[in-house]
């Protein structure tokens, strides 16, 4: 018999989400403008960007499975999204860690969810703890840790089971510059070889820029491709200048 591989080795291949028509709000309040259409492939990673009340928090949670759309039709790889599901991972600015529990039990939760015996679990937490720089940290409490830990906990229990898609609501935005660079470029080396499919829900044009392989603007509902996704030596260069000013105009 061949060993069990442990949950930190897995790769995924990434979700197809879509979004057909969709219209978007809270039943028992009133819907947002216009309909949304927007389809992302398995492994991409698509920046949505709008201005404050645009929606952009509404879509990420339809996409989830929380809010049911008020029209049209939402799908994971062509089956409806009827609920929130352990294969969508989701990302919030606040970093929701439990505060009663240690840094590696806020990581272990979503894998003692799945019944994952303790022992995978652990070295799974440990191994996404080491990735984000906090090895040294997984006895602690959330309070004992600044801002920029809390949100590398928070992305390490994410993905430390191994979604097929991440959803991130403005996971950085209470970061300070410095700090919010440092997570934006850590993502994208937690990512690569991951296979996930990323939704990044911002209001920052530059961070949508350098992390999107596409923007999708709202609430025109335009994508964008972009030309220079996760280099940032590559924002100056002129596709990615053009660019900035088109998404600054359309805002």
């Amino acid at each position: 018999m061949s060993p069990v591989e442990p949950v930190a080795a897995r790769t995924v291949q990434g979700a197809e989400l879509a979004l057909d028509d969709v219209r978007l709000g809270h039943r028992e309040g009133q819907a947002l403008p216009g309909t949304v259409r927007l389809r992302i492939a398995p492994g991409e990673l698509v920046a949505v960007l709008g201005p404050s009340g645009c929606g952009k928090s509404t879509l990420l949670r339809t996409l989830a499975g929380l809010l049911p759309p008020l029209g049209g039709h939402v799908t994971q790889d062509g089956v409806p999204v009827v609920g929130p599901a352990a294969d969508r991972a989701l990302v919030f600015q606040e970093d929701a860690l439990l505060p009663w529990r240690s840094v590696r039990a806020n990581v272990e939760l979503p894998l003692a969810i799945r019944g994952v015996p303790r022992a995978e679990r652990r070295r799974a937490a440990d191994d996404w703890l080491t990735r984000v720089g906090l090895a040294g940290h997984a006895r602690k409490l959330p309070r004992q840790l600044s801002g920029g830990q809390r949100q590398r906990v928070q992305l390490a229990r994410a993905l430390a089971a191994r979604p097929r898609a991440v959803l991130m609501d403005e996971p950085f935005g209470a970061l300070d510059p410095h700090t919010r660079a440092g997570m934006q470029d850590l993502l994208v080396e937690i990512l690569r070889g991951t296979g996930a499919t990323v939704v990044f829900v911002t209001h920052d044009v530059d961070e949508a820029l350098h992390l999107g392989d596409r923007i999708a603007l709202l609430p025109s509902g335009e994508v964008l491709d972009v030309p220079h996704p996760r280099q940032r030596d590559a924002r100056n260069a002129p596709g990615t200048a053009d660019l900035r000013r088109r998404v600054l105009a359309s805002l």
